[in-house]
């Protein structure tokens, strides 16, 4: 496999995976949560509105679609006449992938997997996207060319691997179970005080937001919520409690995304189905 062959398969899935806060990342959050449960499809003008909804400006809206339908996540679909987005089915096992990490269960990690791999020097390109992918999966960096995970990752590791490294010398090491202070192989291997600053914004900005009156507001609380949440699982994924410093905001970060769902994502879905459908359409069921 190429270098940019390599780089086509995996832009999508690093770039929605690894980042958060832009319009065009707030537009995936909107199309992975609310726009595929209702059928995978909205009017042009309903993703405005609803971008609107999360102050994004109508000129912004339209450019993220368009960089969304460049990625090969969405694609345009006129309905009924009316112009309008459906999501790329091809998209859907990328948005599956990171609703198991999102939405999953956090579980403490009790054993590790371990990743080697070295690149001759003419594939650099491949070298560097691996690292890149790897640390948005969330492994930490033993060495230059020796990454750690918890075992429960392993999978997306091996995927990872098979879709970057080629004919790399890549050998992955599965279950290993820790000798010595794991505290300090943390430390040494993951940037905490990076992570521990991203569990601390979420709950300063959201956990004391006040219950929405409306469901338009319900959808812009929850999706600025979620937008921000889902790159968490990926910077913290699963690292143990017991070798983490003193007061390690993971357990309280988790336990108000819970809250925030179970209040929220309903009436963002309610509010995303009112939005979506042509006007004539929304009329008619009035």
């Amino acid at each position: 496999m190429t270098d940019v062959a390599a780089s086509a398969d995996v832009t999508v899935a690093d770039d929605l995976e690894a980042t958060s806060g832009s319009a065009t990342a707030l537009l995936r959050t909107v199309v992975g949560s609310v726009v595929r449960p209702i059928g995978g499809w909205v009017s042009a003008a309903g993703a405005v509105r609803l971008m609107g909804d999360l102050g994004i400006p109508a000129a912004t809206a339209r450019s993220s679609l368009a960089r969304l339908c460049s990625r090969g996540v969405l694609r345009r679909e006129p309905r009924d006449g009316v112009a309008g987005y459906a999501l790329e089915p091809a998209a859907i096992p990328m948005l599956e992938r990171g609703d198991d990490r999102i939405f999953g269960t956090r579980v403490e990690a009790s054993a590790w997997c371990l990743l080697s791999f070295s690149f001759p020097e003419r594939r650099r390109g491949s070298r560097d996207r691996l690292r890149r992918r790897l640390a948005a999966l969330g492994c930490g960096t033993v060495a230059d060319g020796l990454w750690i995970a918890p075992a429960a990752l392993e999978d997306e590791l091996a995927a990872a691997a098979r879709d970057i490294a080629g004919e790399a010398d890549i050998i992955l090491f599965a279950d290993a179970s820790p000798r010595g202070d794991l505290a300090a192989g943390l430390a040494r291997w993951y940037d905490l005080p990076a992570i521990r600053r991203v569990h601390e914004s979420f709950l300063a900005r959201f956990g004391a937001a006040p219950e929405p009156s409306y469901d338009r507001q319900a959808f812009a609380l929850w999706m600025r919520a979620l937008d921000e949440w889902r790159v968490i699982p990926y910077r913290d994924p699963g690292l143990p409690a017991a070798a983490l410093p003193p007061g390690w905001p993971g357990a309280a970060t988790a336990a108000l995304f819970l809250r925030l769902r179970a209040d929220l994502e309903a009436r963002a879905v309610a509010h995303a189905a009112a939005v979506a459908a042509p006007a004539h359409t929304v009329e008619h069921a009035r």
